[in-house]
């Protein structure tokens, strides 16, 4: 691995305010000062010192993103910004969204660059569970209820899952589902004849939103929410 992507991987700054540090010797490894940003290193067994202090280096980095409105959940895009813009302080180039939340919908976004982690969570043989709050332009009713909990046609080859619903009022549910279909939520209820307004994902697998974070806003899963998700 380059030196100067190691410095960034360890959140000690921009990649453009370590290389500057590194041509300053303000960098050891194995206590020799090397002034090169494009050095390689190995990260795993190489000692490095960035002012004095030695680096610890994380392979995997986990965030929860509470997800606004109007932002795209892709790594780049050319027309709009992207999930990943918010995370441009963090120096890193290797992050990406785990699964998508549509372009209008809000809630929690499971930011990363752990590839294996995200294929399992997203693996449709994994069942992983999905669960949503959404807001109805029309009355939500008991015999909607049932179509969706034995599943529905949307236009795919086979029945949607079974999904697990909850009226909260007469315009409002959560919807629990465990598949990950394009824009399966609304076409679900659209299936039953109804209209999905507003939609936010409150729960994917063990991981649920931190109600305490604002939209717009991530922070890092803890040990016990990481390894959690690594067991569902």
């Amino acid at each position: 691995m380059r030196l100067d992507k190691f410095l960034c991987d360890c959140r000690l700054g921009t990649r453009s305010q370590v290389k500057k540090d590194i041509k300053a010797g303000l960098v050891t490894v194995n206590d020799v000062k090397v002034l090169k940003p494009e050095q390689h290193i190995d990260e795993h067994t190489d000692c490095i010192h960035y002012k004095g202090q030695q680096c610890v280096y994380e392979e995997f980095v986990y965030y929860m993103l509470h997800k606004p409105s109007g932002l795209v959940s892709a790594t780049e895009d050319k027309h709009e910004q992207t999930v990943i813009d918010l995370f441009s302080q963090e120096g890193r180039d290797d992050l990406f969204p785990v699964g998508r939340l549509d372009k209008d919908a809000e809630g929690l976004l499971l930011i990363t660059n752990d590839g294996a982690l995200a294929h399992a969570l997203l693996s449709p043989a994994k069942h992983v569970e999905k669960e949503y709050e959404c807001h109805l332009a029309k009355s939500f009713d008991n015999i909607q209820k049932s179509q969706l909990e034995q599943g529905v046609d949307i236009g795919e080859k086979a029945m949607t899952k079974p999904a697990v619903v909850h009226i909260l009022d007469e315009k409002r549910i959560t919807l629990t589902i465990i598949e990950g279909k394009f824009h399966q939520v609304k076409r679900m209820l659209y299936a039953v004849g109804n209209e999905v307004v507003y939609l936010k994902r409150l729960r994917m697998g063990t991981l649920t939103l931190d109600q305490e974070l604002p939209k717009g806003s991530y922070r890092r899963l803890t040990e016990e929410e990481t390894e959690n998700l690594r067991k569902c």
